[in-house]
């Protein structure tokens, strides 16, 4: 099922709340993915503080974004 996200908030240890356009929210560790491309940039001068909603999921500068149904499926 995919899901959009609505908001996103940063918090820390590289997760991010997120609010899914069906009312839940969740909390997403990206603690898996930091050490991998192309999310190995968010780790460098605190890029990973800029997410913010594009199109339905998160996104951050350079072109970087994640998957909705992993930010949902992996999600608690």
């Amino acid at each position: 099922m995919l899901l959009d996200v609505l908001n996103v908030k940063v918090l820390a240890d590289y997760s991010l709340w997120l609010e899914f356009e069906n009312g839940e929210q969740r909390v997403f560790s990206m603690a898996t993915y930091i050490s991998q491309k192309p999310w190995l940039k968010l780790k460098q001068n605190g890029l990973f503080a800029a997410a913010s909603v594009e199109n339905g999921t998160v996104a951050w500068p350079g072109n970087i974004d994640i998957d909705p149904e992993t930010l949902y499926e992996c999600s608690i």
